[in-house]
């Protein structure tokens, strides 16, 4: 998979772990969507680590992941497909392993590097929702009542729409899907300016497990070639 496409990958699972959750709210109880996305960020705080299921479509590419995250700014991916992939941030290093051409991407997050420190810090944090909210209007889709996940299907979601302000946005517009009762995303559907579309479905969420900062550590294949300091 080429690098461009691994970092657009990257910025979808920012976006669909920085929108994770949804405020309860009663049948009768009127909330604008703002204050519905607000209120995200408040819930979302809450969670100090979290482990979920993930099934990533990049147009007609299809990737399952395994996702971690530790408060305040930790989090791996371990996929099993591809294979034996894995993206790892530990607060400090970006660490992107691709098994398929055997080499190992890695870029530190350091003062200097505030793109990279940015977009990996900010991961499934109360204050990266706020920063949400700054860069995209908040609507939703229909209404705040709650519509099927697919057309037909059983399973009820709130589904709101986030709008770029400004065309610097990494996508057009965001769509979550929520699951009311456990506040937590469902689906993430993001569109870029070029029309490419990257589509979530999160499933399985273990929270509070009490994980460690250990979880986050890896070790670089023996075999693999370095390449530091990719995004630049």
């Amino acid at each position: 998979m080429k690098l461009s496409v691994k970092k657009s990958i990257l910025r979808a699972f920012a976006a669909a772990i920085l929108s994770a959750g949804v405020f309860a709210q009663g049948p009768e109880t009127i909330i604008t969507a703002n204050e519905y996305f607000k209120s995200v960020s408040e819930e979302y705080g809450k969670i100090k680590d979290y482990q979920a299921n993930a099934n990533i479509t990049i147009d007609k590419e299809d990737m399952k992941a395994k996702i971690t995250y530790l408060q305040p700014d930790k989090v791996r991916f371990d996929f099993s497909k591809p294979e034996e992939q894995v993206i790892v941030f530990n607060g400090e290093t970006l660490t992107i392993y691709l098994p398929s051409h055997q080499a190992v991407l890695t870029q530190n997050a350091n003062a200097e590097d505030s793109d990279a420190k940015g977009n990996a810090a900010n991961l499934a944090t109360s204050e990266g929702l706020s920063l949400m909210r700054r860069y995209y209007t908040v609507s939703y889709e229909t209404s705040q009542e709650t519509v099927p996940l697919d057309e037909g299907s059983d399973e009820k979601v709130v589904r709101l729409v986030l709008w770029r302000r400004t065309t610097s946005e990494a996508f057009r517009y965001i769509k979550l899907s929520i699951t009311p009762k456990t506040k937590l995303i469902r689906r993430i559907e993001a569109v870029t300016p070029a029309d490419i579309t990257y589509k979530i479905d999160f499933s399985d969420y273990e929270i509070n497990q009490g994980l460690t900062a250990q979880r986050f550590s890896y070790d670089i294949p023996s075999a693999a070639n370095s390449y530091d300091n990719f995004m630049f």
